[in-house]
């Protein structure tokens, strides 16, 4: 008589490592990046190697310091790193730069346990604290050694349709080149990375609200954040609901979010405040969208 096997979950495995996916994800991120050296000139690289460097440094030192296994060779501090850059100016204070990577490390990642275990998205939140602690660097932006506001900034010159969608305006390193964060978002969606549901939900929701408040939809869809948080920092796995219905609520009210920030707020752009804010009702929304158990009630 064959003997059965009694184990604990999971019972279903993938072959896909949080090495390989985040792997992924910097394939994903590198046309960005080649964009953003294109725009604003190597010191963009500069910036990038800083804002990487720091993270992957803040993450081994913390473990080391706290007899935790070392997890850098995961590579998700590499993918913090790389985000954060992409938040900000390319003229920003390398120092600055350095002190976001270790807030979003030790702070927001590694106290509350490592990866998985955060409540909000690290390079999310770290901009969010430069942006309280450092307006000024963080909102000056410059092209071409020229400083200028950002599309979504009131009285700001509009490039067009063509000019937003390759990038040749004002912003930050990766917010500009609307055409490379669609390949690396159609990159990770082919790789099963990450699902459409919270991108388009949260794409969407923009779109329908700047028409109906008569905005500019070549700007609110491919200015500011939004394409890089939509496809790169909502999906976070740790941050965002687990179920479809729940990724589809989540992506619409981080749409919203945004736009009730852009339409009515002091500053004019909302896409880290809105995900930041939504982060912290992933546990909430995964509450309400749980699927029922067969033959029994939800939790």
């Amino acid at each position: 008589m064959k003997l059965l096997t009694v184990s604990p979950a999971p019972h279903i495995r993938d072959k896909a490592s949080t090495r390989s996916i985040m792997l992924d994800v910097l394939i994903a991120l590198a046309p960005t990046l080649v964009a953003s050296i294109v725009i604003f000139g190597f010191q963009a690289l500069l910036v990038t190697g800083v804002c990487v460097g720091m993270a992957v440094l803040s993450e081994f030192v913390f473990e080391k310091g706290v007899k935790k296994s070392v997890t850098i060779n995961d590579l998700s501090a590499v993918v913090t790193g790389v985000l954060l850059s992409f938040c900000l100016p390319v003229d920003i204070p390398l120092w600055i730069a350095g002190l976001g990577s270790v807030i979003a490390i030790v702070v927001v990642k590694q106290l509350f346990g490592g990866i998985g275990q955060n409540f909000a998205n690290p390079a999310i939140t770290a901009r969010v604290v430069l942006l309280i602690s450092f307006g000024g660097a963080m909102s000056t932006y410059a092209i071409d050694g020229v400083t200028s506001a950002t599309p979504l900034a009131a009285g700001a010159a509009n490039p067009g349709v063509l000019g937003m969608f390759l990038g040749n305006h004002a912003g930050s390193l990766g917010e500009t080149c609307a055409l490379t964060l669609l390949i690396g978002g159609a990159y990770l969606v082919v790789r099963k990375v990450i699902s459409w549901h919270i991108p388009v939900a949260y794409i969407g929701t923009v779109a329908v609200v700047s028409l109906v408040a008569q905005q500019d939809l070549s700007i609110q869809l491919m200015g500011g954040g939004l394409l890089l948080g939509a496809i790169f920092m909502a999906t976070d796995y740790a941050t965002s609901p687990m179920t479809n219905a729940g990724k589809l609520v989540y992506g619409v009210g981080c749409g919203l979010l945004t736009m009730m920030i852009r339409l009515w707020g002091a500053t004019p752009e909302g896409v880290s405040y809105a995900i930041l804010l939504m982060n912290i009702l992933t546990p909430h929304i995964d509450k309400l969208t749980a699927h029922k158990a067969l033959g029994g009630d939800a939790a």
